[in-house]
């Protein structure tokens, strides 16, 4: 009975997402299908995730960094309509996705933040005081949110059979490869 309810409540809360997103949901159906319980906690993971604080430039630097760590299709795209919609610069999100951080301002600072907390880095220390310097404590907080959460959504959906290939990332009509960092 709680299944039959759940799978309802979660699979219409899901299609909303989808329709609202332009989001291809398959995978979250399969999950709430097979077991509704593990649709119910992919539900409280905004949460945590969603932990933006008083700089959206910053989060969405680190939510970035994080997720392209985990994959660059749809779920990087996801991302950079996300912080469109909240009114950061799509200039400013494609100067990362091409890797010009000086150009990418706050949005870069926030990138490169969490690709040095993610590859364990020498110079986290220095980009976090520099974050909380020009922004705040609360905003370092949540670029360290940002940058731990971000990749969970591309690696839990290549985990159940749905990761995607790297696609073009599209920011006002345009489209923009990602570079990757060079090793």
């Amino acid at each position: 009975m709680i299944d039959t309810v759940l799978r309802a409540f979660l699979g219409r809360g899901f299609a909303k997402f989808g329709r609202e997103k332009a989001y291809d949901i398959s995978y979250m159906q399969e999950v709430v299908t097979l077991w509704p319980v593990a649709g119910l906690r992919y539900m409280v993971l905004p949460a945590f995730s969603r932990m933006i604080g008083p700089t959206p430039e910053i989060w969405t630097g680190a939510i970035l960094a994080s997720t392209l760590e985990g994959d660059c299709g749809s779920c990087a795209q996801l991302v950079c309509n996300d912080a469109v919609e909240m009114g950061v610069s799509a200039a400013m999100i494609a100067a990362c996705l091409r890797r010009d951080f000086k150009a990418a301002g706050p949005v870069g600072l926030g990138f490169r933040f969490a690709e040095a907390v993610i590859g364990g880095t020498p110079d986290v220390d220095v980009l976090r005081r520099e974050i909380r310097d020009a922004f705040g404590e609360r905003a370092a907080i949540a670029a360290a949110f940002a940058a731990a959460s971000g990749r969970v959504y591309p690696v839990l959906k290549r985990g159940l059979g749905h990761g995607g290939a790297c696609q073009k990332i599209v920011l006002g009509g345009c489209d923009h490869s990602v570079v990757k960092e060079s090793a």
